[in-house]
């Protein structure tokens, strides 16, 4: 039988802490006043995950993809669970922590990137627990989940998660959620009141489809400090904060005996493989929803240390290159795989934003094929493609 409470945030810290202290093995369930719950499943008085809240999914999606960067985004965005994993939620089942033990057995990603991700995950759920002030207290002794990936200490999460939750209200943030999503309202006045550069940036974001949590992640930046930075458009009444649905739990069974539309897009790209070694989490989404749309094959590559490993396993026929990156750049990379035979006639292009003669005769140097200017736009980006790929296509893809 669960106990159940109405308790303020206060009372929670002191909740952790006692189950800490009597080495409660089991869940605490949170009810928040605007009908949110969260879920923290607990061994020994420790947390092994925390999930739950308006953006379950997305948090998930958001996180893996940003921790664990050699899965990719259509890998993440058309992911369905399988068979043995039920989407459903008791004391010893969670399917996203499922998951994670499933692909860490299968040494898709390592239990490093887990433990990351984890860790965010549990401040993140903090943090919106602080933001509701009141909640509803449940406890149900049970089975833990299993295995452990990860043992989190509750009152150090806590207080870290106590300590952004009162930057964000030093900021006078405190109305504002960070699962909320700006969209332009007065596009004009946007327009006069920024620079070329900033409203072109803007309008590519504040499209009402990504979360202010999902922008900070796209630009790598902190959740405050991108907040902050759209304030005064939010005051103003240029922009304004919607909420947005979070994505469906990726449900692996078909009804009706029917193929899942996700299956039927896996089915389709079968074209040849494009890779894109970028360090910018919102080019390699962008250029992967282009590229997968009509049916090439795609892999995604941020950290540029890796990436010639990476390319060697994986053999594209394609490589998008960015020429800024931490750590080298896309000379030193593009240098180093000329040098291998399996790459000496792969198309190599290279992406900047700073599109002038000199990057582009050094380019030609170290053996770039081409050069594409940013912000990637489609059309651009499909056409280079079926330019160095015609030999390739598959007649299941048409590009333009």
């Amino acid at each position: 039988m669960m106990t159940a409470q109405h308790i303020t945030i206060a009372a929670v810290t002191n909740k952790l802490t006692s189950l800490k202290q009597i080495r409660f093995t089991g869940w605490l369930v949170l009810k928040g006043p605007l009908g949110q719950q969260w879920v923290f499943y607990l061994y020994l008085g420790r947390i092994i995950y925390a999930t739950g809240g308006a953006h379950r999914v997305r948090r998930w999606q958001r996180n893996l993809a940003t921790y664990c960067f050699n899965v990719s985004l259509n890998q993440i965005q058309q992911l369905k669970l399988p068979a043995e994993i039920e989407p459903s939620d008791t004391g010893t089942s969670c399917w996203e922590h499922q998951l994670l033990c499933l692909w860490m057995q299968q040494q898709r990603i390592t239990r490093e990137q887990v433990v990351k991700m984890i860790q965010v995950s549990i401040l993140e759920v903090l943090f919106d627990v602080n933001q509701a002030l009141h909640v509803t207290c449940n406890i149900k002794q049970d089975n833990p989940l299993s295995p452990q990936l990860v043992l989190i200490d509750a009152e150090q999460a806590i207080t870290e998660a106590q300590k952004q939750w009162q930057i964000w209200k030093t900021a006078n943030l405190s109305d504002v959620f960070p699962d909320q999503a700006p969209v332009i309202k007065q596009p004009e006045q946007l327009q006069l009141k920024a620079s070329v550069s900033v409203y072109k940036s803007l309008t590519l974001l504040l499209d009402g489809q990504r979360s202010l949590r999902d922008i900070a992640v796209q630009t790598k930046r902190n959740v405050i400090d991108v907040t902050r930075s759209l304030s005064p458009y939010f005051e103003s009444g240029m922009v304004e904060l919607i909420n947005i649905p979070d994505l469906p739990i990726p449900v692996a069974t078909p009804t009706n005996g029917s193929t899942p539309a996700t299956a039927q897009v896996q089915n389709q790209a079968k074209g040849p493989l494009i890779a894109c070694v970028d360090d910018s989490p919102l080019v390699c989404q962008t250029m992967e929803k282009i590229l997968t749309s009509v049916g090439y094959q795609f892999l995604a590559i941020q950290d540029s240390m890796r990436a010639i490993a990476t390319l060697l396993t994986r053999k594209p026929e394609l490589i998008f290159l960015d020429l800024v990156m931490p750590n080298t750049n896309g000379y030193e990379i593009c240098t180093q795989l000329r040098k291998v035979s399996a790459f000496r006639d792969t198309p190599i292009i290279i992406l900047t934003g700073n599109d002038g003669i000199i990057d582009r005769v050094r380019a030609k140097v170290v053996g770039a094929t081409d050069f594409l200017g940013k912000p990637v736009d489609a059309e651009t980006v499909l056409a280079v493609a079926n330019k160095y790929l015609k030999h390739l296509k598959s007649s299941s893809i048409v590009v333009g």
